[in-house]
């Protein structure tokens, strides 16, 4: 089975060519790499231009900076995959952990599999503790709306069968877009996995870049598009 692998990116110059060394070195013999840049202003786009685009099979270059969720939605439209995983283009998660992730799919036990950094796993950089906060209370929120037992909503590392992830329709274009799909994932009563997954998470200085006003549009999403929308 092809995994294609979806890199949304907006300034990301300091990690992105690591990264992407990373995902193409990763163990997963056939993959397909597509890299949405979210009209991005250090010189990023230069550097995918000169440097990347030769090398990886998409880069799909937006007009305007919409975010995170809209990077994700139009590169899932344009992957081939039979699986496609969700890659940040910073180096907080791990390429190596490909196969875990993709494992409860091609063994036909899942659709969906989330990589939770709150499941054991590897290493776990010890960063901001009012973010482990937000992000353990978005789950809770969430799973009370969707009536599932998630560990991890706002995690990078998402997997799906493509037919899934391309039926759905996604409005979120920032972080909502975590708890929308999830949303609308729990709604299609599909098979859900959660695999535990190493963390090597940034501070801002080093260009983390979610913020408070992102788990508050993360609650409003949960509400939306588990009660008021389809």
């Amino acid at each position: 089975m092809k995994l294609s692998i979806v890199i949304p990116v907006y300034n990301e110059l300091s990690t992105l060519e690591e990264l992407v060394n990373r995902v193409k070195a990763s163990p997963v013999p056939d993959k397909e790499l597509v890299l949405v840049d979210d009209f991005s202003t250090d010189g990023t786009r230069d550097l995918l231009k000169e440097k990347i685009e030769p090398t990886v099979d998409k880069v799909v270059y937006l007009p305007e900076n919409k975010g995170k969720g809209n990077a994700c939605r139009v590169g899932f439209q344009a992957a081939t995959g039979d699986i496609i995983l969700v890659q940040d283009a910073d180096l907080e998660y791990d390429p190596n952990e490909y196969p875990a992730l993709i494992r409860p799919i091609i063994e036909d036990k899942a659709d969906v599999v989330y990589g939770s950094r709150f499941m054991g796993g590897g290493p776990h950089r010890v960063v901001y503790f009012w973010h482990y906060v937000g992000n353990r209370f978005i789950t809770l929120v969430s799973n009370m709306f969707t009536n599932i037992n998630m560990t991890d909503v706002e995690t990078c590392y998402k997997v799906f069968r493509r037919e899934i992830v391309q039926s759905i329709d996604l409005k979120e274009p920032r972080f909502g877009f975590d708890p929308e799909i999830t949303a609308k994932v729990a709604k299609k009563n599909v098979r859900i996995y959660e695999v535990g997954i190493s963390y090597y998470g940034r501070t801002y200085a080093e260009g983390k870049k979610i913020g408070w006003r992102d788990g508050v549009r993360a609650i409003y999403s949960i509400v939306k598009y588990n009660v008021f929308a389809k």
